[in-house]
């Protein structure tokens, strides 16, 4: 942290009316800022980069986000900053000299995105230009003060192969998901906070066909497929006169005027379940989008729950068929307690029976084995498959029961 005498120094010389200092872009003014200050100061360069940072900048969470082993900041107050380092949360040495620099860096991080925050309206989401994502709550509502979440946005496109390589993910049952989105399978990736679903439902929509239409819809854009007929769809907030917002529902439903061949919807979390659920069924098949859940039979309640939410009086047994009918497949995904996240489970959803959703468990992870081994099931969409298919399809399946790689 900066000492106080510097940033002050720095904040008078650029609080003067300087026509010259107004005219500065970004780049210009720190390299000014720096000169001025090893002018003025004999201060080290470490603590002049530092006042320049939080007088300018983001403070001292510009070294955090310079930073590609950090995958996660978490400022819980001006003086508390958490990163994640290779799944596992580290206190940082980093921290804000005040409540009023870290409200600066809030404002510097959401003002230029368009998003607005203040005590009436204290939350906001945001996503910055490189696409992480930015989630920042005042006080009242934050009792210790303002804080602030981002989630970094990776350079690196993952490939299923990386996940492989990752001990993510067998080898075995990564050429089953393949087999699975190149079926069209609709897929529900099922996992809670931070543990890698948009990552893994990134790296199954790569093996999507390029002649197929895609369409994103996402709360903040966060996918990246590099396929050339697709649209990316991204819910907007209200404005600050309170109207204005565009949600995840309107998007689906106006996606469905837009001919795509499927639908990836990167979280579902309200009444859009429904909408989803009947574009799985009405030809939109190999669909794929994630849920907060702790497990496969949990992911299919909360889809229950939110297309409740919607107001949708369903009796509970339609509810429950238009689900079996519109979900082929639910992949659990969790952080292991060494900090790595792996999928621990790949289930099919068989049907309905006395009103009871019935799952297969193709995929699981053996405690013993330290391995995602399979169960010896063979799935039911290998059954409408041309034949060359259909044997990788089951050879995936029990190949996977005597392998026991390290997870």
């Amino acid at each position: 942290m900066a000492p106080v005498t510097l940033i002050n120094c720095l904040r008078a010389r650029l609080d003067t009316r300087d026509p010259s200092i107004d005219e500065m872009n970004e780049s210009e003014l720190r390299a000014y800022a720096e000169a001025y200050l090893k002018d003025k100061t004999n201060a080290p360069d470490l603590d002049i980069k530092d006042a320049v940072a939080e007088v300018i900048g983001l403070g001292p969470i510009e070294r955090l986000l310079a930073d590609d082993t950090v995958s996660e900041i978490m400022v819980n107050s001006f003086e508390h900053i958490y990163v994640e380092r290779a799944g596992k949360l580290e206190k940082a040495l980093e921290q804000f000299s005040n409540e009023g620099a870290l409200r600066r860096a809030i404002d510097k991080i959401v003002l230029p995105l368009g998003r607005h925050v203040d005590e009436a309206s204290p939350m906001v989401d945001a996503r910055l230009p490189d696409g992480s994502r930015v989630n920042a709550v005042l006080a009242p509502l934050a009792t210790k003060g303002s804080c602030l979440t981002i989630r970094k946005f990776t350079n690196k496109s993952l490939t299923i192969e990386d996940l492989i390589s990752g001990n993510s993910l067998t080898k075995q049952a990564a050429e089953f998901l393949k087999f699975a989105v190149r079926c069209r399978q609709n897929i529900i990736v099922s996992g809670g906070t931070g543990t890698g679903k948009t990552t893994l439902l990134n790296v199954l929509s790569q093996e999507i066909s390029e002649e197929e239409r895609i369409l994103t819809i996402e709360d903040a854009a966060e996918l990246r497929l590099h396929h050339d007929n697709l649209i990316s769809l991204e819910a907007r907030p209200k404005n600050q006169e309170g109207v204005g917002a565009i949600s995840i529902r309107e998007l689906v439903i106006n996606a469905l005027r837009m001919r795509p061949d499927r639908l990836v919807v990167g979280e579902c979390r309200g009444p859009e379940a429904l909408d989803m659920l009947q574009a799985m069924n009405t030809g939109h098949a190999g669909s794929l989008s994630t849920v907060h859940a702790n497990s496969a039979r949990d992911a299919l309640r909360r889809l229950e729950i939110m297309v409740l939410m919607g107001g949708i009086e369903l009796p509970v047994s339609a509810l429950r068929q238009q689900i079996a009918s519109a979900v082929d497949l639910v992949v659990q995904i969790a952080r292991l307690p060494d900090g790595r996240r792996a999928v621990i489970s790949i289930n099919e959803v068989t049907g309905v029976d006395d009103d009871v959703l019935q799952m297969s468990a193709l995929f699981e992870y053996s405690s013993s084995q330290k391995s995602l081994v399979s169960n010896q099931v063979l799935c039911k969409f290998a059954e409408v498959q041309r034949e060359d298919i259909r044997e990788g399809i089951w050879r995936s399946i029990m190949e996977a029961g005597s392998c026991s790689p390290s997870l």
